[in-house]
């Protein structure tokens, strides 16, 4: 990922809320000798330096990516910036936004009750805290026979690139003015840019 200086995150606190808020990420491997991708939910393991996710088994893309290494894309939010909200009218719009880059080995998973607890992680992950579902309590008959239908996998964390494009390369003033029309607008997006910028003015 192209990565100017005063755009690049080197928090790794940040980067790690970034990959567990924003999880819904794009999968791109090599399939069939060219580049293909899945989105899908990818739980990250601090201690283990690893993302864990499953593939739907009909996802041909399982296949070729065991042992490949693979990149995974967070997409955190983001929004058009318009050169009318400036000071000047010398200026040209641009797009801010927060995004890291997960490059890894993908093994494939075999154990089932490794599998079990990945998948038990995301239900506890994504259920509402006011939810009554758990795994614990799903016939396990069933999930051994859901579990068939899936593909899961440990990726095995190399490198982490993250950007946040926040308006660093302008004035604190101009910086302020785009924050107020941001903090205007009823897009959640623009909403959480405008935050970001005010937690790095």
């Amino acid at each position: 990922m192209y990565i100017p200086k005063h755009f690049e995150i080197n928090d790794r606190d940040m980067i790690y809320e970034m990959i567990e808020k924003y999880s819904f990420a794009m999968l791109f491997s090599q399939h069939n000798g060219e580049p293909y991708a899945t989105h899908l939910p990818l739980l990250l393991n601090k201690e283990e330096q690893a993302l864990y996710g499953h593939f739907a088994l009909p996802n041909g893309q399982w296949k070729d990516a065991g042992e490949q290494q693979v990149l995974a894309i967070f997409h955190g939010p983001h929004c058009y910036i318009s050169p009318s909200w400036y000071e000047t009218k010398k200026a040209v719009p641009t797009w801010n936004y927060v995004a890291v880059h997960v490059y890894g080995k993908l093994e494939l998973l075999e154990d089932s009750q490794v599998i079990y607890n990945s998948l038990n992680d995301s239900v506890r992950k994504y259920e509402r805290s006011d939810s009554g579902y758990t795994l614990d309590e799903v016939d396990p008959k069933l999930i051994e026979g859901m579990s068939k239908g899936i593909v899961a996998f440990k990726i095995h964390i190399i490198k982490i690139e993250a950007k946040a494009k926040l308006s660093q390369n302008h004035s604190i003033e101009r910086k302020e003015l785009v924050i107020e029309q941001l903090e205007k607008s009823s897009d959640r997006d623009d909403r959480e840019i405008a935050a970001l910028m005010r937690k790095n003015i």
